[in-house]
């Protein structure tokens, strides 16, 4: 018994709706989440990056206090420059701007700019006291391998200050953290006045931002769900009331749609019926043609081979009627003849294993494959007229359907033919060429008959498309030639326009 009736519909239109709407909020929460969590992210990246930022300007901020506050006490204690400079020292040894913090003063005296392991001496740091006094190198390295006091001297050295990342031991620690750093020249003295902050506190703090954001997000991730589930109780009731207006509606035409049912079946069935014959008429209207076009290029084959035989069975007769046929003339023309007749019976072995399916791959030189198309229609070629050209590499081999690769090149070499003919192209020509490029071979098929008309150009690969009349083409051959290359051959058949006429470009793995 089926579900879906006239009886069950209001609650089937019900169910839909339901499963529609929740659906649709399902997905509107869900980008809804996704897009606030991706600001989120946003705003959190924009957040790190102004307050790093703002970090340094405030680094930036205390030295250039400092540096004030020297040039202030320089100007107004009328001490000597050594005792001011010890003063200085005293000071920056017990100055934090964070007492919270790992802040702190240091100062380098330069004694060579251009660095070196005794570039400059150690006169403030109360995080390594045991270094004051002491020379310093550039090439000192920090536990990442950061020479950063030589990077630090160079920006001293061409901008007069200098923002460096490094590691380092923290205060009253014995961690190593990431640190930043401010360093900048005092030339009144060659001092480098420098003041540090440790990313750890940073992140400290960004982190703590984010948790505050986080937890906002959340709540209003939570207030929005709400409010979609309220509206989805909304929606519930109106679809209650719009299937059952649904339900005495549909009960009004349920006789009608009975009598539709009926009539629509039928006319589907015989519109049914009439495409697979009319479908089966064109497949059969292929077949005959391909073999109308074989025993055509049979006879093309065979007709100067029977011109040679005639010719031989004619002297022989006269030679015989003018009592002159000896034995030698009578196996000279025998040997002639059988080789007549063995070039018309490979002729037919050519054509007979031409159109013999084949269903297993099989490895095969390209150059073979395109000589058997051309003994099936060389001849046909040439009695019209057509030069053909062929530049394949004989060296070229392919592991595929060999049956079905013939069949393709024979379907484009005949359209190209049969396009020549029509348009009674002078000078007509086929060229046949092969390219072998990083592990793709490449066989092309070009020809002068003014290319192709319609566009797309792709639209000559459809079923039942043909540019000839309709008595003479079923717009099947280079559709299937499209099948064999794409699907069977794992291959792409394309084709465009050169300016003399059409290229078809079959591409197939090495």
């Amino acid at each position: 018994m089926s579900f879906v009736n006239e009886k069950n519909l209001p609650k089937i239109i019900i169910y839909v709706f339901m499963i529609i709407m929740s659906s649709m909020i399902l997905m509107i929460s869900y980008f809804y989440v996704k897009n606030t969590y991706t600001n989120f992210e946003i705003e959190m990246l924009n957040f790190r990056q102004q307050y790093h930022n703002q970090q340094k300007i405030n680094l930036k901020r205390e030295v250039n206090t400092i540096i004030d506050v020297i040039k202030y006490n320089i100007i107004k204690d009328n001490a000597d420059e050594e005792e001011q400079k010890e003063d200085v020292i005293r000071l920056l040894n017990n100055i934090s701007f964070q007492e919270t913090k790992s802040n702190y003063f240091f100062v380098y005296e330069i004694l060579n700019f251009e660095g070196g392991d005794d570039f400059a001496i150690l006169k403030v740091n109360p995080n390594r006291r045991d270094l004051i006094g002491q020379k310093i190198s550039t090439n000192y390295e920090d536990s990442k391998g950061n020479k950063f006091r030589e990077k630090f001297l160079n920006d001293i050295r061409v901008l007069g200050e200098s923002y460096t990342q490094y590691s380092y031991k923290k205060l009253n620690s014995n961690e190593i953290k990431q640190k930043i750093s401010y360093f900048k020249l005092f030339p009144e003295w060659n001092w480098v006045i420098a003041v540090g902050l440790y990313m750890d506190e940073v992140n400290e703090v960004i982190e703590n931002k984010r948790k505050t954001l986080e937890l906002e997000v959340k709540n209003q991730v939570m207030q929005n769900i709400v409010l979609f589930g309220m509206f989805l109780s909304i929606a519930f009731l109106i679809s209650l009331a719009v299937a059952k207006k649904i339900d005495e509606v549909l009960k009004n035409y349920q006789n009608q749609v009975r009598l539709n049912e009926l009539n629509l079946e039928q006319r589907v069935k015989e519109e049914l019926e009439k495409n697979r014959e009319q479908e089966q008429l064109l497949i059969q209207k292929s077949k005959l043609i391909a073999l109308g076009e074989m025993i055509s290029n049979i006879a093309h084959q065979w007709r100067q081979p029977l011109s040679e035989l005639s010719s031989i069975l004619m002297t022989i007769k006269f030679k015989h009627q003018m009592k002159k046929l000896d034995d030698l003339t009578m196996e000279k023309k025998s040997n002639e003849a059988e080789k007549v007749i063995e070039f018309m019976s490979n002729t037919i072995d050519d054509f007979r294993y031409f159109f013999m399916p084949k269903k297993e791959k099989e490895e095969f030189y390209l150059i073979d494959a395109i000589n058997t198309v051309m003994n099936i229609v060389s001849s046909s070629i040439h009695n019209s007229n057509i030069e053909l050209i062929i530049k394949v590499d004989k060296e070229i081999k392919l592991f595929s359907f060999m049956n079905e690769f013939q069949q393709v090149v024979l379907n484009i070499v005949n359209n190209a033919k049969e396009h020549l003919v029509n348009k009674n192209i002078q000078n007509a020509f086929i060229k046949i060429y092969s390219v072998q490029k990083n592990g793709v071979i490449s066989l092309i098929i070009e020809d002068n008959a003014g290319g192709i008309e319609i566009e797309p150009k792709n639209k000559i690969f459809e079923p039942y498309f043909t540019t000839k009349h309709d008595l003479d083409g079923t717009g099947i051959g280079l559709y299937m030639s499209k099948i064999i290359i794409d699907k069977n051959m794992k291959g792409k058949l394309k084709v465009r326009n050169t300016q003399k006429g059409a290229k078809f470009i079959i591409i197939l793995p090495s």
